[in-house]
């Protein structure tokens, strides 16, 4: 059974989150504050992480740093705080996914199954490439630069996936946003970008001459290898 860690500080919006997501199959676990919900991701890390923004002790983007240091467990923000700023915000630092508060229940049960789905979504069931020092193994989810794992929260895992199946193709952002972050998607595509600024980031060691992640202007992108 999947389990999802509920990080809300409000009673009411916690307890009726939790009956949907139990009456959907799901196991659920509760934190009111941040440092109650890091202490309970590390001794029992979830499934997927339902993470409100303003909660006392620790706030939801300080958590999702804390996460994100350590791990690429699924996390979906969910906060009265809907201005793009905010919502670009919880993207770059790596969410998944960003709901405005008031959300209709039934809807973050649906966002949980879709951002679960994705883990599977670019495995080819035996697949491995090395790209220099880069290896990217297909059906493991899993890409390592220099012998050393790389860690990717698993949308920006399926987008360099995805730009990996294709290596030296140009790919659009409607690409990435239809085949990654799926056609009921309705954020910005700035999105895109900043999975790719993410990626960037974690590949900064990876040789020039053997590749790189290249922007093409007007276009898209492209994993360019040599």
């Amino acid at each position: 059974m999947q389990s999802i860690l509920i990080v809300e500080d409000e009673e009411a919006i916690s307890r009726v989150l939790s009956a949907y997501l139990r009456k959907a199959g799901f196991s659920v676990t509760r934190a009111s504050d941040g440092r109650a919900a890091l202490e309970s991701f590390t001794l029992n890390p979830p499934s997927l992480i339902l993470l409100d923004v303003m909660m006392p002790n620790m706030d939801g983007f300080e958590l999702l740093t804390h996460i994100r240091a350590k791990s690429s467990c699924p996390v979906i923000m969910l906060t009265a705080r809907g201005g793009i700023k905010d919502r670009l915000a919880g993207l770059d630092g790596g969410a998944d996914d960003y709901m405005s508060k008031p959300f209709i229940p039934e809807e973050v049960v649906a966002r949980v199954k879709a951002v679960l789905r994705r883990p599977s979504q670019w495995s080819d069931g035996s697949r491995k490439r090395h790209f220099g020092s880069l290896f990217v193994d297909y059906s493991a989810r899993s890409v390592f630069l220099n012998g050393a794992e790389v860690s990717l929260s698993p949308r920006d895992m399926s987008v360099l996936l995805f730009l990996a199946e294709r290596p030296n193709q140009i790919c659009t952002r409607d690409q990435l946003l239809e085949h990654v972050w799926e056609m009921d998607y309705d954020g910005s595509d700035r999105a895109v970008d900043l999975s790719i600024k993410r990626l960037r980031q974690a590949l900064s060691h990876w040789p020039a001459s053997e590749g790189e992640i290249r922007t093409l202007r007007g276009t898209g992108y492209q994993l360019w290898t040599n």
